[in-house]
Formats: C-alpha cells, structure tokens, sequence
C-alpha cells in the first residue's frame, strides 16, 4: 500500500496563535502515524511563488493522511491557526 502525505505551505501572520496550532496537532499526528519528513527548514524558490513555511508529512497510508486531516482532533487544532496563517495543503499519495 502506498504511502500518504501533506505537503503544506503556510505564511504565519500571528506566530502566538500559530504556535496554539502546532501545539494541538501532536495528538492526532501520533494517532494517525505522521512523520515529518521537513517542517520550516531552509528552502530555494527555483520556480513559481512562494510561502514563507513549507512542511512535508509522511503518513503510513493516503487514508490515514486523510482521516488525520478530516479527524475531529485536528480539526479542532486547525481552528486554533484560523486568522494565523495562510495555509494550502494536499494529501499526495506516494509511489
């Protein structure tokens, strides 16, 4: 079965209330079997535009990367971010 994952962009516009986010996702990332593979690290535009903050998550499965997202634990952690930050996310599966 083919791995699952996030690839998220994000500029944070109120890091207080950001922070209140990331703290709330560990529960359902641990439930779901995340792992980050890269979270705001250094990064080159080499095409296209840019948010300041990219994050890659790997999941066991694409399933599981969409009932973590769709879960009620980090959809109540993701309300934490509203007004925080601009965020895309896609749930990719993986070869």
């Amino acid at each position: 079965m083919p791995k699952g994952y996030w690839i998220a962009h994000a500029t944070v516009t109120d890091q207080a209330k950001y922070d209140e986010y990331r703290a709330g996702v560990a529960a359902p990332f641990e439930k779901y079997g995340a792992t980050f593979l890269a979270r705001g690290g250094n990064f080159e535009v080499v095409e296209g535009a840019s948010k300041e903050r990219h994050i890659l998550v790997e999941f066991p499965s694409v399933e599981a990367a969409k009932e973590c997202f769709h879960s009620p634990e980090y959809q109540a952690a993701k309300a934490k971010r509203k007004g925080a930050s601009e965020n895309d996310v896609i749930i990719v599966e993986g070869v």
